[in-house]
């Protein structure tokens, strides 16, 4: 359901028929009502009225009567890259959605699907679920030909997979900031099925790991694996 008229209502009506919404009036069946009507009475009680009927509401540009907001959207179907701020800010996440739809390329789409095809001749190349994971990490790395904002020669990898050695760092954090992280050290968080570390390594550094990877917690490095302490200047 959309109520309003005007260029704020006729952007949200563009952007619920892109995403296939049969857009209806007041009169009309829904489950969710957007609401782009500037007086600030009238949207109020739009707000209530549909709300007493049991709809979801989205009032634009008012985030404090909003049960649901809308993202910016990158579509590289079936890639969905959406940017959401809450209702706070529509300007940056529109902004954001215009930086990545030039960093991310248009045929992002294709590779994921060649992906999906290549699923059952992955599982059979790889068996152990670790050693998939550590193949797709290094071959999507910055520069391989998974690389999901390159230009690799996917075909010709998932041809012939190449397997990865599992990750073996020992990195000394010179800042509690994950943004300090180099390349390298983020994708070996990123790839780590266990993240080896120092207590006093911040939970921010800690987060950049897969969700999944196991996290032990140790005075001693390990033979073989990703091992994180802070620095001693830092750490004290």
């Amino acid at each position: 359901m959309l109520l309003g008229e005007g260029e704020a209502a006729d952007a949200k009506r563009r952007l619920l028929e892109r995403a296939g919404a049969a857009v209806v009036g007041e009169e009309g069946n829904a489950r969710l009502a957007v609401i782009a009507i500037e007086d600030e009475a009238e949207a109020l009680a739009a707000v209530e009225r549909l709300r007493a009927r049991g709809l979801l509401v989205n009032a634009v540009d008012r985030p404090e009567l909003c049960d649901f907001t809308l993202p910016a959207v990158v579509d590289r179907a079936p890639v969905l890259v959406a940017i959401g701020t809450g209702g706070v800010s529509a300007g940056l996440a529109a902004a954001l959605r215009q930086r990545l739809e030039a960093l991310i390329p248009a045929g992002l789409g294709e590779r994921a699907r060649a992906l999906f095809v290549a699923r059952d001749s992955l599982r059979a190349r790889f068996p152990d679920p670790a050693a998939r994971r550590r193949a797709l990490g290094a071959a999507m790395a910055p520069g391989g030909p998974l690389d999901p904002l390159g230009e690799g020669d996917a075909e010709a990898w998932l041809a012939d997979p190449e397997p990865a050695e599992p990750a073996s760092l020992r990195i000394m954090l010179a800042s509690p900031d994950p943004d300090d992280l180099t390349l390298r050290q983020a994708r070996a968080l990123a790839n780590a099925d266990r993240l080896y570390y120092r207590p006093g390594v911040p939970p921010a550094i800690l987060s950049r790991a897969r969700a999944d990877a196991e996290r032990i917690a140790t005075d001693r490095p390990p033979a073989a694996g990703v091992f994180l302490e802070m620095a001693p200047e830092t750490a004290a």
